[in-house]
């Protein structure tokens, strides 16, 4: 499993990428999109930003998948969002957009999860990994 200091080195060197290429490249990785999640963490109320992949669109929904690469722990991220599920999403580069959070319910996991795995194995992989269902987590634009 990676270690915590492993992920934020990805992820620091993702960002890097972004900012050298002024944004023109690290929106993708693997034909998925990437996205820049922003929750309030749980105990210091801080804006914390992430970047994710989402490998499947649902309408207007974004699905990102909390597997922390098959670790028995779920990602900070996720808890996050599961006691405030107010979130920005930025996509492209384009302008932050509030979204609301929510795990997907069992049966839209049981018809997501065959077509996320079919399409990217590794997920398959991190779920074999662990003792814990990982969850699918769908990001909706706030429709006012």
């Amino acid at each position: 499993m990676p270690s915590t200091l492993s992920l934020k080195a990805m992820e620091a060197s993702h960002r890097f990428l972004q900012w050298i290429t002024r944004g023109r490249v690290g929106w993708t990785i693997s034909d998925m999109p990437v996205i820049e999640l922003t929750t309030i963490g749980r105990r210091s109320g801080e804006r914390r930003a992430t970047m994710l992949t989402s490998p499947l669109k649902e309408g207007d929904a974004y699905v990102v998948v909390a597997s922390r690469g098959g670790d028995d722990r779920h990602p900070a991220w996720f808890l996050n969002l599961r006691d405030n599920p107010r979130v920005e999403v930025v996509v492209e580069g384009r302008p932050r957009v509030p979204m609301l959070a929510r795990v997907a319910t069992a049966d839209e996991r049981a018809r997501l999860w065959p077509i996320i795995t079919g399409r990217y194995a590794n997920y398959g992989g991190y779920q074999e990994k662990t003792k814990r269902q990982i969850p699918l987590v769908l990001l909706e634009p706030i429709t006012r």
